[in-house]
């Protein structure tokens, strides 16, 4: 079995999640009381937030690149990150790290291919909305529309993503 290295923390709610997908997929494959071989490097998200809005990308890429060497150097096989919007920043990640990267915008293409679908809502928080290297990704490698709110309503979902779901908070 492969060793998966996960880069979380960005909000350490989201990398349970991913963690928990990862591990009933293994069982689910596998039978029995089979569960992923993983490795992870985990972030205070207070740090990364602070850095996604004082739109310090380079160092937020300097710390995902870190984060891979260090998987690597653990026995990870391959780097899946364990969040949406520092995707923004992990362009040649694979080769900058020796460490194949599963880009979540290529994963989510292929299954939205697979399921027939050509047009497609983009939420998210205003870095990945606003950001284009989700939505420009699937119009050019997956040909598929992709449609993103109104300014009004992505800094609520926004407020909502920050404000709420990084804290496992769900108020309405």
């Amino acid at each position: 079995m492969k060793t998966i290295g996960l880069i979380g923390g960005m909000s350490w709610e989201s990398s349970g999640v991913y963690y928990t997908l990862v591990n009933r997929e293994v069982r689910e494959r596998l039978g029995g009381s089979h569960s992923a071989s993983c490795v992870m490097v985990s972030f205070d998200f207070q740090e990364i937030e602070d850095l996604q809005y004082a739109g310090d990308w380079e160092a937020l890429r300097e710390r995902m690149v870190e984060a891979g060497r260090r998987l690597a150097a653990a026995g990870a096989d391959f780097a899946v990150l364990c969040t949406n919007t520092m995707h923004k920043v992990m362009e040649g990640f694979d080769a900058e790290t020796g460490l194949p990267f599963l880009h979540i915008v290529d994963a989510a293409g292929e299954a939205l291919r697979a399921d027939g679908l050509k047009r497609v809502g983009l939420l998210g928080t205003k870095f990945t909305m606003e950001g284009g290297f989700y939505a420009d990704r699937l119009r050019e490698r997956f040909g598929l529309e992709v449609l993103v709110p109104e300014a009004e309503d992505r800094a609520a979902v926004n407020d909502v993503i920050y404000g709420e779901l990084v804290r496992g908070e769900i108020r309405e």
